[in-house]
C-alpha cells in the first residue's frame, strides 16, 4: 500500500469540533460544543436563493466574488466603520471565513517568518502558518479576564516578525478588543513591516451596548490588515459557508492569487441573496441584542449551578469555570459531561500551544430556547 511518506501537519488530527460533536451524536447529548445556531434560517432569504436560482443564476460567480454584493458589502463597511474599500479591487467573496483565513495567511508568509498568535486561539491559524513554513508565535491571554497581554506581545517580535493574528469577537473566550487594546497595537507595529490578520466574524454579536472595534475603523490598521467576516453567523447559516476579506488593493492581489487557485469561486445564487438582504440593516444591526437575550437566559438557568460564568461581551460562547466540580482536565471532564450528564461542550485547552488548562469549558448559545432549558437543567445537576 502507498502513503504519504511525511505529514505536512504531523502533530494534526480530527478537530475538536468534529469530536465533540461526533461524541454527542452517539450519545444522544445536547450539542453545545460546535458552534451553529438550531433554529431557521429567515424564510425571506430561503426565498431569494430560490429566485435567484429559478432565474439562471447557477453558474461561476466571478472570482473576486458577485460584483453586487461586493458592492453591498462596501456600503456596509463604510456605514458601520467609516472606511470606503473599492469592491472591484479590494473585497474578495470566499468559501467561509476559514477559507480567507488560510488564504491571508499564506498571502502574508515566507519560510521561517514569524506570526504572533492571541491564544486561545481558534484552530484553522497555525496549520495555515505551519503550511507556509512560517513559525508561529504564541501570545496567551492573561486569565481569568482573557485580556491580550500587549507586553508579552511586544516582547515576542523580532526581524522576522511578519503578522499579528487577531480575533474580536473572539472565540473561544468571548472578550473583545478595546480602546487600550488598540491603542497598544498601533504602538506596536507602528513602522514596522508587521501585517495583520483580523478574524472578525463575530462582529455584531457584540453584547451589551459595547462597540465592535474593526480594524476597519483605523486608517493606519486597515492599510496593513486583512479584515474577514462571514455571512454564516450573520444569518444563522453556517452550512453555506460564504464569507469575504476586505484589504488593500495590493494585499488583496496577493490574497486573490491564493484564492484562485483554493476555491476559485463561491456559491452564485447564495450571493445574489445575501447581497439582497445587505439591503436590510436592521437584520446585522440587532443581532447583539438577539443574542444577548439568549445568552441571558441561558446564565439565568445555569444560576444554581455550580458552574461559574466567566464575562461573555461578544460571541454566541459562554465560558464556564467548573473548577467547584471538578479538577479533571478540561478535556476529560468534557467528554464525561457528555458521556455522563448528556451535554457537550468544547474544552479550550485545545486552543493553547502548550495545552494550558483553567478548569473552563465553552458552550454555544445560539440554540432555540428549549435546547439551552434542557440543557442548563442537566448542567444543574452536575
Amino acid at each position: 500500500m502507498t502513503g504519504i511518506d511525511r505529514s505536512r501537519l504531523p502533530d494534526t488530527g480530527v478537530t475538536i469540533f468534529t469530536r465533540m460533536s461526533a461524541l454527542a451524536q452517539q450519545t444522544g447529548a445536547i450539542n453545545l460544543s460546535q458552534g451553529f445556531p438550531d433554529f431557521s434560517v429567515d424564510p425571506l432569504l430561503i426565498d431569494r436563493v430560490l429566485v435567484h436560482m429559478r432565474e439562471g443564476r447557477n453558474q461561476y460567480a466571478p472570482m473576486q466574488g458577485v460584483p453586487l454584493l461586493r458592492e453591498r458589502i462596501a456600503e456596509k463597511v463604510e456605514r458601520l466603520y467609516g472606511r470606503r474599500y473599492d469592491p472591484n479591487t479590494e473585497i474578495t467573496v470566499t468559501s467561509g471565513a476559514t477559507e480567507a483565513v488560510f488564504c491571508a495567511i499564506t498571502a502574508c508568509l515566507q519560510p521561517a517568518d514569524q506570526a504572533i498568535v492571541i491564544e486561545p486561539a481558534y484552530d484553522a491559524y497555525i496549520p495555515a502558518i505551519t503550511l507556509s513554513h512560517a513559525v508561529a508565535v504564541p501570545s496567551p491571554m492573561r486569565f481569568p479576564g482573557y485580556r491580550i497581554d500587549w507586553d508579552h506581545v511586544r516582547d515576542s517580535i523580532c526581524e522576522k516578525t511578519r503578522l499579528i493574528i487577531l480575533n474580536s469577537p473572539h472565540n473561544p473566550t468571548g472578550t473583545i478588543l478595546d480602546r487600550s487594546d488598540i491603542d497598544a497595537l498601533r504602538q506596536i507595529v507602528a513602522d514596522t513591516r508587521i501585517l495583520i490578520v483580523s478574524d472578525e466574524v463575530y462582529e455584531h454579536i457584540v453584547l451589551d451596548g459595547r462597540m465592535h472595534e474593526s480594524m476597519c475603523r483605523y486608517p493606519d490598521l486597515a492599510e496593513r490588515s486583512f479584515v474577514i467576516s462571514s455571512f454564516g453567523k450573520t444569518y444563522h447559516a453556517t452550512g453555506w459557508k460564504i464569507g469575504y476579506c476586505l484589504a488593500p488593493e495590493a494585499l488583496s492581489a496577493e490574497f486573490q492569487k491564493i484564492h484562485q487557485f483554493v476555491t476559485f469561486s463561491s456559491n452564485t445564487p447564495v450571493q445574489y441573496a445575501l447581497a439582497d438582504m445587505l439591503e436590510k440593516p436592521s437584520a446585522y444591526l440587532e443581532l447583539g441584542n438577539f443574542y444577548q437575550r439568549k445568552r441571558d437566559f441561558f446564565r439565568s438557568r445555569i444560576a444554581d449551578s455550580r458552574f461559574i460564568p466567566l464575562p461573555c461581551e461578544g460571541t454566541y460562547f459562554q465560558m464556564l469555570d467548573y473548577s467547584r466540580i471538578s479538577d479533571e482536565p478540561d478535556t476529560d471532564f468534557a467528554v464525561r459531561m457528555t458521556r455522563e450528564f448528556g451535554v457537550a461542550a468544547i474544552p479550550p485547552s485545545v486552543f493553547h500551544s502548550d495545552r494550558q488548562d483553567h478548569r473552563v469549558l465553552r458552550f454555544c448559545f445560539a440554540k432555540n430556547e428549549h435546547t439551552l432549558e434542557e440543557a442548563a437543567a442537566r448542567l444543574c445537576r452536575i
